[in-house]
């Protein structure tokens, strides 16, 4: 039997937008009808992920955390049609907002707040709040508005990270976080929102981990003196900045930097952040620890080892 036609390169472009994926109608309309759909299936160039939905490239690796929420939240999107509204998590993922959970549930809204039911894993929220933007035929809801979705049903790290995020970057003020807060007060299980998340959200934070970092060491009772520490030489020489300080007694800093492979796994990056930690050490000004996504997963690692940094710097005065 003859191999079937390859999906059109359009196709592929218009996929490589949408997490990976095309919805029926998108490949009916490119000419990959059903019969063709299903000789591509058997051949394995397809794949279906749910009713109406197919992956272009079956069993590739997904590149990276964000490439993977982004096809959740396209799968919902894909799978309820033009028209559909990216709400919650997904909404977020979409507007390219940080410190979300490495997997989130595909959830959408219908228009007008029509009910939906759900299928294979897709949520369908029921939700009036109007869409911010778009992306091809489909809405996304305001950046507010999904946290306000989304925050109530994220883990606290994880909440306190996205509202970092939010922040460092611009992409709501601290008014729009109090607005937020706001509108999250007297819905049935946000009332611990305040203390553990709003209270503790900071806009210094430059990444998720180091978000998680700080959290970690806050609940073990060594909240970090300052965040995106300069650290100088005696001459006012500046040597570097660190993610997470604390003040030793001996007039030091102790400086915790939070490696995300993004940002360090580079040679030059690597390069760049030894001779750093050589300058600090050299003069004397900060004792450097540096911890990976590995250390923050082990949830005591950090905390334990800045415990006993700090009462090891207490012993030198």
């Amino acid at each position: 039997m003859r191999a079937p036609r390859p999906i059109p390169a359009t196709l592929i472009s218009l996929a490589s937008r949408q997490g990976g994926l095309l919805a029926a109608s998108q490949l009916d309309a490119a000419d990959v009808g059903a019969h063709r759909r299903r000789r591509l299936v058997d051949a394995g160039a397809l794949q279906r992920v749910t009713h109406g939905v197919y992956d272009v490239a079956p069993g590739a690796l997904r590149r990276d955390a964000d490439h993977r929420r982004r096809r959740a939240a396209w799968i919902g999107l894909l799978a309820y049609g033009p028209g559909s509204i990216a709400v919650g998590s997904c909404a977020l993922a979409l507007l390219g907002v940080s410190g979300l959970p490495l997997r989130i549930v595909p959830e959408v809204a219908l228009p007008g707040g029509r009910f939906g039911r759900p299928r294979d894993g897709i949520r369908v929220r029921q939700v009036r709040d109007p869409v911010g933007s778009t992306s091809g035929a489909h809405g996304i809801v305001s950046v507010g508005s999904a946290l306000v979705q989304a925050l109530p049903e994220l883990p606290r790290a994880n909440a306190v990270a996205v509202l970092d995020d939010c922040l460092r970057r611009k992409i709501l003020t601290p008014e729009g976080v109090e607005e937020v807060r706001r509108r999250l007060q007297g819905r049935r299980g946000t009332g611990v929102l305040g203390a553990r998340v709003f209270d503790r959200v900071d806009a210094r934070a430059e990444s998720p981990l180091e978000t998680f970092a700080r959290l970690q060491c806050v609940d073990a009772g060594l909240p970090p003196d300052q965040l995106q520490v300069e650290i100088r030489s005696p001459d006012g020489h500046f040597l570097g900045r660190g993610d997470l300080g604390w003040r030793l007694r001996n007039g030091g800093w102790l400086i915790a930097e939070i490696d995300g492979r993004e940002f360090h796994e580079t040679p030059e990056a690597l390069l760049h952040d030894r001779r750093r930690q050589n300058a600090l050490v050299t003069w004397g000004a900060a004792r450097v620890l540096r911890f990976t996504a590995t250390d923050i997963a082990a949830g005591t690692t950090i905390p334990a080892a800045i415990r006993e940094a700090i009462d090891a710097g207490s012993r030198t005065t």
